[in-house]
């Protein structure tokens, strides 16, 4: 392995756990305001 390449699989994880993250955030979001409005 070459040192290159290292940092972009780490750069590739902290992507991927930020795109799950947010994509986390955004379900937690929805379903908080979907048991808001329900009547």
């Amino acid at each position: 392995m070459s040192a290159k390449e290292a940092p972009l699989w780490k750069r590739l994880g902290w992507m991927a756990l930020i795109w799950a993250g947010s994509v986390a955030a955004l379900g937690v979001v929805g379903l908080v305001i979907r048991a808001w409005l329900a009547p």
